[in-house]
This record gives structure tokens, C-alpha cells and sequence, in this order.
């Protein structure tokens, strides 16, 4: 693979099932709502920047009604010490299928994302699968994600990306991602601003902080050389690199600043050949949309640039790791014929 600057990015497509345990569904109807608009609009710009992108979306969400997502729950479910953290007993509180409930299903949304070049399917787990939370373990973890890779074989899709929920990445985790043929998936950035810990952990010092990171950088560009991803285990890590917090009226006057930020990483990935993942959620764009795509087509338009100045390109997970395996198997043909 060319040594040249790459952009990677990943959206955690969850609807309701990703905020159910910290937010009324009531409180967050707008957002969720404004999700059938901000997905079109998304791949609209995606189309137009010819951006690749993952979306790792939870497995709930592929079902077309309540008792189908319910015969296909694994029978091994989470057992998390705090009880409210499991999604399985809500299932029987949601509607019938998509046009009844636009908060818990999205087959719909999923054949929009499909049906767009450049785009692939990645899972964010079968139930937005807490992997640091106390109670659950190895084996519930698996069981939630064959139940995810079933459930997108029935959209003949092959799911090769993992995004751990909330980012929480648990290392111990991953065997069971490669034995189910998981290739990378996100890991988090290493400032200790970003380390993964379960919800207790999420203090509000680290919550200030990375707030205050999203405008001046404290954290430092966050790319990362091609090199060092490749030479990690499988799955490979291809680490975020800038979560694109969306539009707030409140900060407003902070906006030029945070685009400043992410503009300044990417001209730092294309000079210096490295990889920069960018990641957000749909139902970030939910409210505020114009604001929003306004924000995302400026950081598109300038990658563009970089593009045509640098040579930057943009790949999604499924590609970044397909090309870094397939330049190691040729690699390792060209020192077996060295050798011999």
C-alpha cells in the first residue's frame, strides 16, 4: 500500500437502543426523529466528496418487527450488575416494526446506507453490548456478536468492523472478534483523556476536558502511522482520532475553533503520510441538521484539497484493513522467494 495520508470514517448507528439507559425516549425524540433526514443527507454529501464510510450500526436495529428481533435474541444475554443497562426487557415496551416505532428498528435506513457506493456495514454489537460494565463476560460478549454477523447475513452482508459501545474496548475481547472474522475495529485515542472505562469512570474533570480538546488541541493530532496499525494484532486497531461533536447554539461563537482543530489534524495526517478517523452518530445530526451538514461539508470540502494537493484518500475499515492484510500476504510472498 502507498505510503499516503488516509482519512478513515466510522458512525455508530444505534436510534434509541444507544441512550435508552441515559435518556428518556421522550427527551430525545427530535434527535431520533431527525435521523430519517440526517442519514440521506449524509450519504448526499458522502455521494458528492466520494467518502467512504463504516457505519456500525446495532443488530436490533436490522429486524423489520418486535417478534423477529425477539427469536433471534442469543440465549446467553448480559448479565450486568446494574440491571438497567440491559436493553432485552425494554424489547417487549417498544412497537410492532419500523413504521410503528422509528426509535428501535431501521431496516429501511439500512438498504438507504447499502444502496450507496463506497459504504459498508459494520457492527456496533448485536444489543449496544456494554464490554467494561460489571456482571457481563467473554461468552455473553461472543454470543452477542455472532447474533450481530447472523442477523447482517440475512442483508447478505459480511460484517467486518467492530465499534465497542460507548468506546468501551475491552482488550481481553478480541480473540473472539478474530475467531469470528472481525479484521479491525476502533480503538480509542491514547491521551488518558480518552482511556476506556465503564460508566463510573466517566468523571466529569475527563468530560471538561475532552469538551476543551474539541476546540484547542491539549490532546495532540491523534493520527497514526500506517505502520503501527498494520503491525497490530488482528483484529487491527485503527484508532479514532476525533470524535465530530455536533452543533451547539450555547458555543456557538466556538465554532470556527473546532473546525480550526479538525482542519489542522487532517493537513497533519496528509503531510505527514498518517491515518486520521473521524466518528460520529446519526442522531448527532438529528437537530441542527443545516448547521451540521454545513460543519461536515467544510471538512469535506477541505479534505478535497488535501486530496488533490497530497494525495490523501479516504478508506473505510473494511478497505484501510483489507489493503494492510493484502499488502502483508505480498509481502510475505516477496521474502519467501528472497529466501529461497
Amino acid at each position: 500500500m502507498s505510503e499516503k495520508g488516509k482519512l478513515v470514517i466510522s458512525l455508530d448507528f444505534e436510534l434509541y437502543w444507544g441512550v435508552r439507559d441515559k435518556k428518556s425516549l421522550l427527551s430525545y425524540k427530535e434527535n431520533l426523529l431527525g435521523v430519517r433526514t440526517a442519514i440521506p443527507a449524509i450519504l448526499e454529501l458522502f455521494d458528492k466528496y466520494e467518502i467512504h464510510a463504516t457505519w456500525s450500526t446495532v443488530g436490533f436495529l436490522f429486524f423489520n418487527s418486535r417478534d423477529e428481533l425477539i427469536e433471534n435474541c442469543p440465549e446467553q444475554k448480559p448479565e450486568y450488575l446494574n440491571s438497567h443497562l440491559s436493553p432485552y426487557k425494554h424489547i417487549y415496551n417498544i412497537g410492532l416494526n419500523e413504521e410503528e416505532d422509528p426509535y428501535h428498528f431501521a431496516p429501511s435506513l439500512i438498504q438507504k446506507i447499502i444502496s450507496y457506493p463506497y459504504q459498508r456495514i459494520g457492527t456496533h454489537t448485536f444489543s449496544h453490548y456494554y464490554s467494561l460494565e460489571q456482571g457481563q463476560q467473554f461468552n455473553s460478549f461472543k454470543e452477542d456478536i455472532i447474533a450481530a454477523i447472523k442477523v447482517g447475513e440475512k442483508y447478505g452482508l459480511k460484517i467486518e468492523s467492530l465499534v465497542f459501545p460507548r468506546n468501551q474496548c475491552e482488550e481481553n475481547y478480541l480473540s473472539a472478534c478474530k475467531e469470528l472474522g472481525i479484521t479491525s475495529y476502533r480503538g480509542n485515542e491514547r491521551s488518558w483523556l480518552y482511556k476506556a472505562t465503564d460508566e463510573k469512570g466517566q468523571h466529569g474533570l475527563k468530560r471538561i476536558a475532552r469538551l476543551a480538546d474539541a476546540y484547542i488541541n491539549t490532546s495532540g493530532h491523534n493520527c497514526y502511522s500506517i505502520k503501527e496499525i498494520k503491525n497490530s494484532n488482528l483484529p487491527l486497531n485503527i484508532p479514532s482520532s476525533r470524535f465530530l461533536r455536533p452543533y451547539s447554539k450555547t458555543l456557538k461563537y466556538l465554532e470556527p475553533l473546532r473546525l480550526k482543530r479538525i482542519i489542522s489534524d487532517l493537513d497533519y495526517a496528509a503531510k505527514k503520510k498518517l491515518v486520521y478517523h473521524l466518528w460520529w452518530h446519526p442522531h448527532n445530526f438529528g437537530i441542527n441538521l443545516n448547521e451540521n451538514l454545513s460543519f461536515l461539508e467544510s471538512i469535506l470540502k477541505h479534505f478535497s484539497f488535501l486530496r488533490q494537493n497530497f494525495d490523501m484518500e479516504s478508506l473505510n475499515m473494511e478497505e484501510f484493513s483489507k489493503h494492510l492484510l493484502r499488502s502483508e500476504t505480498v509481502e510475505e510472498s516477496h521474502d519467501h522467494h528472497v529466501s529461497r
